[in-house]
């Protein structure tokens, strides 16, 4: 004969089904995450090798050194790279870490606009999106 269950509450396995769009978002955020990292990275490294590649405009309110943002650059874009990794590795720390990094990356490219404005808008909205991903559907996929 065959066994009935009763209907009722599903099992943990059945309730824990995972949204393919909200693995997809968390997936390209990661990835993004590790692309927009490397990209600092390599802004920072520009700023460090050649100095006068990047020039300010005058009057503006954060005015560092080209080394100083080069320095910026470059830890803070390993920083997002580690956690780009992690993000898509499914860890709850990533996930955190994650936003915390993209937030401050946001702040670090409106602050560096002056010296190169459509790439740090360009990085500022890959910024808002994994922002978006990691706080909308990173519990969909955290381990």
């Amino acid at each position: 004969m065959a066994e009935q269950t009763a209907p009722g509450p599903r099992s943990a396995v059945q309730a824990e089904e995972k949204s393919s769009w909200a693995v997809g978002f968390i997936l390209f955020a990661g990835i993004m995450m590790i692309v927009s990292g490397g990209f600092q990275a390599f802004t920072g490294l520009v700023a460090l090798f050649e100095d006068e590649f990047y020039v300010a405009t005058r009057n503006y309110l954060l005015q560092f050194d080209a080394t100083a943002w080069g320095w910026i650059h470059l830890l803070g874009g390993l920083l997002v790279v580690a956690a780009g990794l992690a993000v898509m590795a499914g860890k709850m720390w990533g996930r955190v870490i994650g936003i915390i990094l993209a937030v401050l990356s946001l702040l670090a490219n409106f602050a560096f606009m002056p010296y190169y404005p459509f790439w740090s808008l360009t990085i500022v909205a890959i910024d808002v999106f994994v922002i978006w991903a990691l706080i909308a559907h990173g519990r969909d996929v955290t381990a």
